[in-house]
């Protein structure tokens, strides 16, 4: 590029100061090349080699055999060893078996039916599939991770149900780290939200739940958290007065659990607003990685 104007264009009576001035220059290269040198050296301000005598010479790349070897600072601790048991809620063949589940079985503070059918969408989308799709989901995210992952059910395994008495002994039996139990609800429409559902303090017949009371509260906690951060959900405006979590002892699923355990509320399925989100896949994967982020976070202490 050429340049005119004042600052470029010299007149011809000053062009003769150019030979000076380049042998001046060239006095001036040995002493930059070795401030150079020294700064090399000694270390670029802020750079990678502030301590005095670092090596001027790079370090060889790493090779991905190498950098296999260092674990990374972020890396994602294994769950091997780890126990999760995932209910979901209710069974789609429920409804074809309406002697069987409505027979009563004892939760220690009281008796219950067997299993119920659950609620559905007005437009017929029902909470037992519903809640299968999400634990599938939620199987896929905990295996990954390295985590033991067991169903109470697969929908057509058993063909109903279990029972809710049988559905605690599973996770009991499997000596969960930590089981949870998936649900939408059915409240009126304007009912909005979710809410985590977590045990009360029981000791009645069967059913001993003081000594999961605490980490069962944390679970659930963790959970709560996560699920609203990850699916953008508020808590329910009907139940837990706008914390998201609830205490019960009505509920067999987690009056006779041995094992750390809560249920969750998704959302309400009556509701137009969240029954939009409830039959969405792109949302129930959402749910998934929340109730799985709040597991991972408390299996991880």
């Amino acid at each position: 590029m050429s340049y005119t104007g004042p600052e470029f264009d010299l007149p011809q009576q000053r062009r003769s100061r150019r030979v000076p001035l380049a042998v001046g220059l060239v006095a001036l290269v040995p002493g930059a090349l070795l401030g150079w040198v020294v700064y090399e050296g000694v270390g670029k301000p802020g750079g990678s080699g502030g301590q005095a005598g670092a090596a001027t010479t790079r370090s060889a790349p790493v090779s991905p055999s190498d950098d296999a070897k260092v674990p990374s600072p972020n890396a994602v601790p294994s769950l091997k060893g780890k126990v999760v048991v995932i209910d979901p809620g209710h069974n789609p063949g429920n409804f074809q078996h309406t002697s069987e589940i409505n027979q009563k079985v004892n939760i220690g503070t009281n008796w219950k039916e067997c299993d119920t059918t659950g609620t559905s969408t007005n437009a017929g989308y029902s909470e037992a599939r519903f809640t299968l799709d999400v634990a599938h989901r939620l199987r896929a995210l905990l295996e990954k991770q390295g985590a033991t992952v067991r169903l109470t059910h697969d929908g057509d395994r058993p063909a109903w149900g279990p029972c809710v008495n049988k559905r605690a002994e599973i996770g009991n039996a499997a000596h969960a780290d930590a089981a949870i139990s998936i649900h939408a609800d059915g409240a009126p429409e304007g009912d909005r939200g979710f809410h985590v559902i977590l045990p009360a303090s029981v000791h009645s017949g069967a059913a001993d739940t003081r000594p999961i009371v605490a980490p069962s509260r944390t679970l659930g906690e963790r959970i709560e958290s996560d699920f609203a951060k990850v699916t953008g959900s508020a808590p329910s405006n009907y139940v837990g007065n706008g914390t998201g979590l609830d205490v019960r002892k009505d509920l067999g699923g987690l009056n006779l659990s041995t094992v750390p355990k809560v249920f969750i509320e998704c959302g309400n399925m009556r509701d137009s607003k969240d029954a939009a989100l409830l039959t969405s896949g792109a949302w129930r994967q959402k749910a998934a990685q929340g109730i799985s982020e709040g597991i991972v976070s408390f299996l991880r202490g």
